[in-house]
């Protein structure tokens, strides 16, 4: 008789030692589900599909959005101070624009090679101020493509007809690819170019006075050439300096060459700014 009360309270001690280890597993249970969401253990429920991706989540190499994450930061260009323009019957010629205001400009020339399609919405969203110099055949073409370029900011100006060098042709010869391509290009963007550049840089004095004569104020060769992805410098320091002009080409490594062309001018200390602002085409006033 005396062994039933030793027996019930060896019954007993297991099932208090199985209710405190349920106890404790739940204690744990409700720690671990507060580190992992962050929640009080009533607000376990998972996050809404609303709710913002993860930040280790990165854009695939290549596309849209890993270009746009890979632009430098730049500080907010100067204000613009215009370089004044001699009251000459000649455009003026600049391998780089004559300033110190730590801008320097990006240009993209032709438009017949290649049209990467993503190019303008880069450009948009990123901000990239751009000077596009077009031949107009290229731009009739292609006059959308163009023009969405131009509604995310771009401008574009004059690279004649049929691409040819002009250094050595006559007036009438050279006004009529500068007059000619300048025509085409007020009709299909709706404004007059006010800069030139002539194919492959060649040029001469008739080449300045024909396009003074066709409306340009200014004739632009460059400081720096870009492509695919690699930026070629014409200058031993291999660095971008105020006033200076990247040249690219509407090819399929067009993306590449625009973040390139960033990344060196964030490298030199400089912000990318649009050409056109920076060059005085009307008389200041007095």
């Amino acid at each position: 008789m005396s062994a039933t009360p030793a027996r019930r309270i060896l019954a007993v001690v297991p099932v208090l030692a199985l209710l405190a280890l349920s106890a404790c597993t739940a204690g744990h249970t409700v720690h671990a589900r507060q580190i992992t969401t962050g929640q009080p253990a009533r607000s376990a429920s998972p996050a809404p599909p609303s709710a913002s991706p993860s930040p280790t989540v990165k854009p695939t190499p290549g596309s849209l959005d890993w270009y746009v994450s890979q632009v430098p930061t730049f500080p907010e260009a100067p204000p613009p101070q215009p370089v004044p323009l001699p009251a000459t019957g000649a455009a003026q010629f600049w391998h780089r624009l004559p300033t110190d205001q730590k801008v320097a400009f990006i240009t993209i020339d032709d438009g017949g090679l290649a049209r990467p399609p993503a190019v303008p919405d880069f450009i948009e969203r990123a901000h990239i101020p751009v000077t596009m110099f077009l031949n107009s055949p290229a731009a009739q073409e292609h006059t959308d493509y163009f023009r969405q370029i131009v509604a995310a900011g771009g401008v574009v100006e004059n690279h004649t007809i049929t691409h040819t060098s002009l250094a050595g042709r006559s007036y009438d010869y050279q006004k009529r690819e500068i007059c000619g391509a300048a025509d085409r290009l007020e009709t299909l963007f709706g404004t007059r170019a006010t800069l030139f550049r002539p194919p492959f840089g060649n040029h001469d004095a008739t080449t300045l006075r024909a396009a003074h004569d066709c409306g340009a104020k200014a004739v632009f060769h460059w400081t720096e050439t870009v492509h695919e992805g690699k930026v070629r410098y014409q200058t031993p320091d291999k660095v971008v300096r105020p006033g200076d002009v990247l040249l690219m080409h509407f090819r399929p490594a067009l993306m590449d060459d625009l973040l390139a062309a960033l990344k060196a001018i964030h490298r030199s200390g400089l912000t990318p700014a649009l050409l056109e602002d920076y060059v005085r085409t009307e008389a200041p006033t007095t």
